[in-house]
């Protein structure tokens, strides 16, 4: 892990401002925020924190994906969740993590020390406006992960979870509505059977029908590119009303 300071001057073009925690910030509220930030990069299967570790940060993920887990008594691990660009790791008046979080790719994530920060929420509304309201996005993202590991089948959870992290996709979702999706897939086929409950033979027996049927594209190991995103939305068995 490497831990990198910032200039301010890097905050008035960060790619993921106004899509994260600074996104409500004045002039001001972002001079503030930008003495106190700091970077950490992370390689891609490196750990960034373990469930039960005390945590002395916060922060957004300005690029890379981290998947969040938990470990259960006999070793098989349930993922939870993914972090994607824009997501935030950390609560503030939480000592502890509640889950293992692993980089699946390679990760640089936006820090900010944790009392600090605290201190800064109770100054600052508009930062504690949206910290509320990523809060309550990842409410919603809960709502859908449960979803995706209750319910469906095998096929739906392998459209599912391809389309969840395409619709989470800053880049993709510039072109959602004017043709095809691509993007790289952060997970390997391993990792997402191991997240998902499913084999190895139940994940790669269904990406390739999804590739066959024209639904998805594959190029290489992880290039995943997408013809019409509604017709992978119907696949999840979820409802293409209001997804963009």
């Amino acid at each position: 892990m490497d831990i990198q300071p910032f200039t301010a001057k890097e905050c008035a073009s960060c790619t993921i401002r106004h899509n994260t925690l600074c996104a409500k910030c004045g002039d001001d509220e972002l001079e503030i925020l930008s003495a106190m930030k700091f970077f950490r990069s992370y390689e891609a299967g490196q750990n960034v924190v373990w469930a039960g570790d005390r945590m002395d940060f916060v922060g957004s993920i300005a690029s890379g994906v981290a998947a969040m887990s938990q470990t259960m008594e006999d070793g098989r691990t349930q993922m939870v969740g993914l972090l994607l660009e824009n997501d935030f790791l950390g609560h503030p008046g939480r000592e502890r993590a509640p889950y293992d979080v692993v980089a699946t790719t390679d990760l640089v994530m936006c820090c900010f020390r944790k009392k600090p920060f605290e201190r800064l929420i109770t100054e600052t509304p508009h930062i504690a406006q949206r910290l509320l309201e990523i809060t309550l996005n990842e409410l919603d993202a809960a709502r859908e992960w449960m979803l995706l590991l209750g319910r469906k089948t095998a096929r739906e959870k392998i459209a599912s979870l391809i389309a969840i992290i395409a619709r989470r996709n800053r880049k993709a979702v510039e072109n959602m509505l004017n043709g095809p999706i691509v993007f790289d897939l952060p997970l390997t086929r391993v990792a997402m059977a191991d997240y998902l409950g499913l084999t190895l033979e139940t994940v790669s027996r269904q990406i390739s029908k999804l590739r066959k049927e024209g639904i998805i594209q594959i190029e290489g190991k992880r290039r995943i590119t997408i013809p019409d995103y509604h017709r992978l939305v119907v696949e999840s068995g979820d409802d293409v009303t209001g997804i963009c």
